[in-house]
C-alpha cells in the first residue's frame, strides 16, 4: 500500500507577495519524485497574500463580517489550489477537493485541495482530510520553521520548541479563529487534531528538511501531538 502524506501547504509559500514559481517548481520536483516511489500526496493549499489582499481591498469599501472575510480567503485558496494542480499535470487528479469530508475516489498519486467553509483555515481541512484517509500525521509547511514560546518577530530571545502537546499549544494560541489569523496552526484545527489523536509537524520552507521528514530522518521543526 502506498504511504499517504497529507501536506498543509501555507499560502505564504505559494504567494508570499507574488506567486513564488521558483519554490513551487522545486516542491513539484520533490513531490513527483516521491509520488513515483509508491507515495501518495494530499496537498491542501492556503490563501497567503492573495487572500489578505482580497480581504484588505474589500474591507476598505465596506464593513464585512468575519464570515464574509473568510469566504474571500476561501476563494483565494481555490485559485492557489488550481495553480498548484496545474504544475503537476497528469500526475494529479483533474479536480480540486473543497469538501474534505466527502467520499473521494483517489486514483492518481497527487490530490489537491482548497478551503471549504468559513470558521477555520485550511489547516482544519488538512486534519479532516487526514481523518478521511485514515492518516495519523499532517505536515504543515509554511514560513514558520518552529513553534516558539513567544512571537520571534516581536520578542528577542524567544525560544523554539521541538516537541509540544496539543493542550499546551492551545494555551499559547487560544481556542478561537479569526479570519486572516497568523499562528503556526489554526486553533480550530488544533482542537480537532487533539481530539482525533493526529500528530502535526510544523516545518518551514526548506525542501531538504521536508525530504528528511518524508524519509523519517531527523528534521528541523516542531512536532505537536
Amino acid at each position: 500500500m502506498p504511504k499517504t502524506i497529507v501536506l498543509s501547504l501555507g499560502g505564504s509559500l505559494i504567494c508570499p507577495s507574488d506567486f513564488d514559481f521558483d519554490f513551487l517548481e522545486k516542491l513539484n520536483q520533490i513531490i513527483e519524485k516521491y509520488a513515483k516511489k509508491e507515495y501518495k500526496f494530499v496537498i491542501i493549499c492556503g490563501g497567503g497574500k492573495l487572500a489578505r489582499t482580497f480581504q484588505e481591498i474589500t474591507s476598505k469599501s465596506s464593513k464585512l463580517s468575519n464570515e464574509e472575510l473568510d469566504w474571500l480567503g476561501i476563494h483565494a485558496t481555490k485559485i492557489n489550489a488550481y495553480l498548484v494542480k496545474s504544475m503537476f499535470g497528469n500526475m494529479a487528479e483533474n479536480f480540486v477537493v473543497s469538501n474534505p469530508t466527502q467520499k473521494i475516489s483517489f486514483k492518481k498519486n497527487i490530490l489537491i485541495a482548497s478551503g471549504w467553509k468559513p470558521g477555520w483555515s485550511t489547516d482544519y481541512d488538512a486534519v479532516l482530510l487526514a481523518k478521511n484517509f485514515k492518516v495519523m500525521e499532517v505536515i504543515n509547511m509554511s514560513n514558520i520553521d518552529y513553534v516558539y514560546d513567544k512571537d520571534p518577530k516581536k520578542f528577542k530571545g524567544s525560544k523554539k520548541i521541538e516537541k509540544l502537546k496539543w493542550q499546551n499549544y492551545l494555551k499559547m494560541t487560544g481556542t478561537k479563529w479569526k479570519a486572516g489569523m497568523n499562528v503556526p496552526f489554526d486553533p480550530i484545527a488544533a482542537k480537532e487534531a487533539q481530539k482525533s489523536k493526529i500528530r502535526v509537524h510544523i516545518i518551514g520552507k526548506n525542501l531538504g528538511n521536508f525530504e528528511k521528514l518524508l524519509n523519517d530522518k531527523p528534521f528541523k521543526g516542531t512536532t505537536i501531538d
